[in-house]
């Protein structure tokens, strides 16, 4: 059992998660490419059907797509930032990675809906740098 701790970037929604880390995938499908603006999100899936919300619950908006069974967007209405939600369906928590304010225990294990990866997404060629290039 693992606790998680994280919070959005405004810092108004501040919650922590006790449970069992299962999966950390980086997915590429097209829903979460438009929730997150990025070329993929990086989730964990965690085994719990709990989220202690320490602060900030009353700021979190939902969107669901109606014909969607798994997918839904959790966000600070305040700055945006998205956070965990948990699926009665599936009875476990998706954790948006980046929302942790710790190092996650688990490691990404796969890329998941590859097959919708935007061309431009997590090419490998790309120079790196410590902060913004002069």
């Amino acid at each position: 059992m693992s606790e998680f701790k994280g919070s959005c970037l405004c810092g108004q929604v501040q919650y922590e998660i006790e449970g069992e880390a299962t999966a950390f995938y980086h997915c590429h499908c097209g829903r979460c490419r438009k929730t997150y603006g990025t070329g993929h999100a990086s989730n964990i899936r965690i085994d719990t059907q709990h989220i202690n919300w320490l602060s900030g619950e009353d700021l979190i908006k939902r969107y669901k797509i109606p014909e969607a069974i798994r997918f839904r967007s959790d966000f600070c209405s305040e700055c945006g930032s998205p956070m965990p939600r948990y699926f009665e369906e599936t009875q476990f928590v998706v954790l948006p990675a980046g929302s942790l304010d710790t190092d996650a225990p688990i490691m990404p294990q796969a890329r998941i809906f590859n097959d919708e990866k935007a061309d431009w997404s997590c090419t490998d060629a790309l120079p790196t740098y410590s902060a913004y290039p002069e």
